[in-house]
């Protein structure tokens, strides 16, 4: 069924990919503006987070996109087992995961989705810089200014663009709120051989040492690999500028890590090791490269928008938490697929009636916002209560162990 509308999906990220591929199986043309270059074999061999996806959301969603089998082949860099140690080192839980939410490394999940998309239908290096309301002969639409690269006038504009998005200033004046947390990302390529010790310590799968309000986490990735986290509780949103880490490399920021009393100065030495062995081998890798650090922001629980007839959110540009809960992709990828239903059901409806069908699918898309906020606004309140748990104990890492065994079967639990 192909489409007399124009519809433009601004960011290629999980929840726009997603969109585009279910439009595309229905015949709907659209277009997808992405403002990253598409990614490349190299980047798809660096170590990157590891995404679980799960059954009634993200898994759903792959299923409507007929990707089930196949990504089955994608899975394997990390397992869902879980290591939970205190923040001397020693390890007080682990089990081995449920076996109901399969980890896919994020490009992997990328690559996935964008092999079964045109190439044609993805505009690359495409960065937006202001979207507006336009009226045309008469009919309503949004007009995007991508710089460079042009204005262009759609009849439905989905705003896919992560967390300050650009469509997501036309709906509203809400803006995402500081959390209290700055995440840094560092890595350690051929974990496995360059520190079997820590390879051993931190398992298969995710590893986690949570004390203090910080944390500091590993979870494998391509290639033997592990991807390292640390996360730092701080009323300072400036945290990055004012300890100057932002403009240090990683080697010069695990000084401060790991040297400051109010930071991880007194956690164990495994723990010190671990976050060493990143910090170095980033640098080691691309001496040039600054520490990864940024602050960490959600939108308001319960925020809404005025329903704009020609443009809508969905992903992190309409409902972004923080992470720590996993929700983040898969309430992404279910929004897509509600999405994609909404429009499909639309154009069935109207048989390319024009007027009708502009009047029908403006109704099922403000019908699918309210759907969407008030599943969003559950699960942030969830999201919430789980970064309790993790961040506001000084040992956060017994608390979320004896979470972990109120639900887990004991032969899956091994502590």
């Amino acid at each position: 069924m192909s489409s007399p509308l124009k519809i433009a999906i601004v960011g290629g990220g999980p929840a726009g990919l997603t969109l585009g591929l279910l439009l595309h199986k229905k015949g709907i043309d659209f277009t997808i503006f992405e403002l990253r270059s598409r990614i490349t074999d190299e980047e798809l061999a660096q170590p990157v987070g590891s995404l679980d996806l799960h059954e009634e959301t993200g898994l759903a969603a792959l299923k409507e996109c007929g990707l089930l089998e196949e990504f089955e082949s994608f899975q394997g860099d990390t397992t869902e087992a879980q290591v939970i140690a205190d923040k001397h080192g020693n390890i007080i839980y682990s089990d081995e995961g449920s076996g109901t939410r399969p980890e896919i490394a994020r490009h992997k999940l990328t690559r996935l989705l964008l092999d079964h998309l045109p190439p044609s239908s993805i505009k690359w290096n495409h960065k937006l810089l202001i979207a507006a309301s336009k009226t045309e002969a008469g009919q309503n639409g949004v007009e995007l200014d991508f710089g460079q690269n042009g204005k262009l006038t759609f009849d439905l504009v989905v705003g896919a663009d992560g967390a300050w998005s650009r469509v997501r200033a036309m709906l509203t004046d809400v803006k995402p709120q500081y959390s209290g947390f700055h995440l840094c990302n560092i890595n350690i390529r051929n974990l496995t051989t360059q520190y079997p010790d820590l390879a051993k310590m931190t398992g298969t799968g995710s590893f986690t040492v949570l004390a203090n309000g910080h944390g500091v986490m590993a979870q494998r990735s391509v290639n033997h690999s592990a991807r390292v986290y640390v996360f730092i509780s701080t009323k300072d949103e400036q945290f990055a500028t004012t300890t100057k880490m932002k403009n240090m490399t990683p080697a010069e920021a695990k000084d401060v890590l790991l040297g400051r009393p109010d930071l991880f100065s007194d956690w164990g030495a495994n723990i010190k090791e671990l976050v060493t062995a990143a910090c170095k081998d980033d640098t080691a890798y691309d001496p040039s490269m600054k520490f990864d650090i940024k602050p960490i922001y959600s939108l308001p629980i319960g925020h809404v928008w005025p329903h704009h007839s020609c443009a809508t959110m969905i992903g992190d540009a309409a409902t972004l938490i923080n992470p720590g809960a996993g929700e983040g992709v898969n309430s992404a990828m279910l929004a897509a697929w509600q999405l994609s239903q909404a429009i499909v059901k639309a154009h069935e409806l109207a048989d390319r009636d024009i007027a009708r069908l502009r009047d029908v699918l403006s109704r099922g898309i403000e019908e699918f916002e309210v759907n969407m906020m008030a599943e969003a606004a559950e699960s942030a309140r969830g999201t919430v209560e789980v970064g309790k748990m993790m961040f506001d104990s000084e040992n956060g890492s017994e608390v979320m162990a004896a979470w972990f065994r109120s639900f887990m079967p004991p032969s899956e639990s091994t502590r």
